[in-house]
């Protein structure tokens, strides 16, 4: 499903959920948790990613995009500051060698600073910083001739920037997130989640 879809399906329930004379948000404070998927690209060259992956040579070729899936709890303090906790399956993008395939699956967990600007109806904006711990395991090989491909793991920053709306106790939200796994693989997600905030 392409990233503009995954976008379009929040913003349109909620005009609908507008229309309702009970509409309204929540108390700004307290814990929240939500689930979302969505669309993931890699944001490096060919060329780093494999160089990220110990692939040997350059006759091959990435297909740099996946779904994506996300869980995360998090702590609303006031209607501008929350922190929040996630996991996010970063999906499996391919580094492809004629037949030859190899998986690159992704996946990362942390915690992240979260900056709110309420704008109203029910919206707001948001931006969040934090980091990641990330785990990248190569499955397959580029061929007989090839070296073993390097599995690898750290921990690095990951940002993003967003808008959510909320109706009661329930949250819909859009998200932008750039999960930075060193300079040589870089992950763009682009993801609409739903949330409940008690």
């Amino acid at each position: 499903m392409k990233k503009t879809t995954w976008f379009a399906i929040p913003m349109a329930l909620s005009p609908l959920l507008l229309m309702t004379p009970t509409a309204q948000a929540a108390n700004a404070d307290g814990l929240y948790l939500g689930i979302g998927g969505g669309y993931g690209e890699v944001a490096s060259s060919d060329s780093d990613i494999g160089k990220f992956a110990g692939a040997d040579g350059s006759n091959y070729r990435v297909d740099d995009d996946d779904s994506v899936y996300k869980a995360f709890v998090g702590y609303e303090y006031n209607p501008y500051f929350a922190t929040e906790a996630f996991y996010a399956d970063l999906g499996k993008p391919n580094l492809i060698r004629g037949g030859n395939v190899v998986d690159l699956k992704s996946k990362a967990y942390g915690l992240s600073l979260v900056g709110k600007l309420p704008v109203g109806a029910g919206f707001e904006l948001f931006a969040k910083a934090g980091m990641a711990r990330w785990e990248t395991d190569a499955r397959g090989n580029l061929g007989a001739a090839s070296n073993d491909l390097d599995d690898n793991d750290g921990i690095d920053p990951v940002y993003g920037a967003g808008v959510q709306f909320r109706y009661q106790h329930l949250l819909l939200r859009t998200e932008y997130e750039r999960y930075d796994f060193d300079n040589d693989f870089q992950v763009d997600t682009y993801t609409a989640s739903v949330g409940w905030q008690f």
